[in-house]
């Protein structure tokens, strides 16, 4: 059993990231603006924290083994989380990714398309900038989980490829995971480490 952070817990991706550690067993320490929907949960304590709020943030992590962020790019960058988290001595950091940093068939970047949609392209920018930022990291055990094009609410079903920088793409021509499934294989890497200071894919 692991005790394990999740920066923002009440999100659709760290709702389900909270739902599959319990399934398993971990200990949570659910991090959000306002924890109150989550209520009270055995194996969960809840912290209302200002993630921008470097001493409150290090205050909320610290003694936990691995801490997951599922925070937003756009509002969280890299430098937000990085300090606080070596401060309070935890040594691994997972991050949600975005799709927006995955590679086409000809090498080029999934959010430098001609068709990459206007209204995702801050959020995705800051993504691939958290990414540039974490493997310019030296001492932090980082890994980046970056999902498939389509991150949608939908089914368990454990079920899944894993990739590398890659788009995973099916053969009907789909790009697409569900919550639950990518919370499956985030915290398998938890369990079982395979991603040290990489970042991978996950997709039908």
């Amino acid at each position: 059993m692991s005790k394990i952070a999740i920066i923002g817990a009440t999100g659709r991706a760290g709702s389900q990231l909270l739902e599959e550690a319990l399934r398993r067993g971990h200990s949570v320490t659910a991090i959000a603006r306002d924890t109150s929907k989550i209520g009270a949960r055995a194996g969960v304590v809840s912290k209302n924290v200002d993630v921008l709020d470097a001493a409150a943030l290090q205050a909320a992590v610290a003694g936990n083994d691995v801490v997951i962020s599922a925070a937003h790019f756009a509002t969280v960058p890299a430098s937000a989380l990085i300090g606080p988290v070596k401060q309070a001595g935890v040594k691994r950091l997972l991050v949600v990714g975005g799709a927006g940093s995955l590679l086409l068939p000809d090498g080029t970047r999934v959010i430098d398309s001609a068709g990459f949609p206007a209204e995702y392209k801050v959020e995705a920018s800051a993504g691939a900038a958290f990414l540039d930022a974490l493997r310019q990291e030296k001492e932090l055990d980082w890994t980046f989980l970056s999902p498939s094009a389509l991150f949608f609410e939908g089914e368990r079903t454990g079920k899944f490829r894993v990739g590398k920088d890659d788009l995973l793409v099916s053969t009907e021509g789909q790009s697409s995971i569900s919550f639950a499934d990518y919370a499956i294989a985030l915290i398998d890497e938890v369990e079982t480490p395979k991603h040290s200071r990489q970042r991978f894919t996950v997709g039908y």
